[in-house]
């Protein structure tokens, strides 16, 4: 789904991806990819993922793709994208709903200094569409649901609104849009136009 998303960036920009192991094949011209290690018998060398989230802020792109997030990166993900920095990544989570809530806890891993007060507004603020991938019995895989991040916060709860989600087996068009429609327009896109067409089925 990641590789199928990145396919979809404009070939001007310059992205640069962190992963643990390459498995992200971005078809652009101008792509940096870089790659985690482990450390040596000694213990010296290693490159964790964090380290390349902050060092591809270095290598001015337009972009950042992490593969995966897992531990406290993802707080220098965040911190990357409330800057203006557009960016996707992937996590396991059970819903989308359940992604949002990871990614407002695993930012604390980076130390007792960084609260809730300071993560969940940042989440709320930084991510605009959460795409969540299922597997089916078969072992198929295929999009669940689709909900926007429409950038409120209340009481510590995000605010979300489902775009797309699964009904009788088939995805289908919720009442949701996702934020900021503005970037689509700016790409040539008619947001409410594609979203209306889609809940009529043209």
């Amino acid at each position: 789904m990641l590789n199928c998303l990145c396919a979809a960036i404009p070939a001007r920009e310059r992205v640069i991806t962190c992963e643990e192991v390459f498995e992200l094949r971005v078809p652009l011209p101008d792509v940096v990819a870089m790659q985690t290690r482990q450390p040596n018998l000694e213990g010296a060398g290693e490159i964790p993922l964090r380290r390349l989230v902050k060092e591809a802020l270095r290598m001015r792109p337009s972009r950042i793709v992490v593969g995966e997030v897992r531990q406290e990166e993802c707080l220098d993900l965040l911190i990357a994208l409330n800057s203006g920095l557009p960016g996707m990544c992937t996590l396991h989570a059970n819903s989308a709903r359940e992604a949002i809530t990871k990614m407002c806890t695993l930012p604390l891993l980076a130390g007792e200094n960084i609260g809730h007060a300071f993560v969940v507004p940042t989440v709320a603020a930084s991510v605009d569409l959460v795409v969540h991938v299922g597997s089916d019995p078969d072992g198929r895989r295929r999009v669940r649901e689709i909900v926007a991040v429409p950038g409120r916060a209340e009481d510590g709860v995000i605010e979300l609104a489902d775009v797309f989600s699964t009904r009788d087996g088939r995805l289908v068009r919720s009442s949701g849009y996702p934020p900021h429609p503005e970037r689509f327009a700016a790409s040539g896109f008619d947001l409410p136009a594609l979203l209306d067409d889609a809940r009529w089925g043209s």
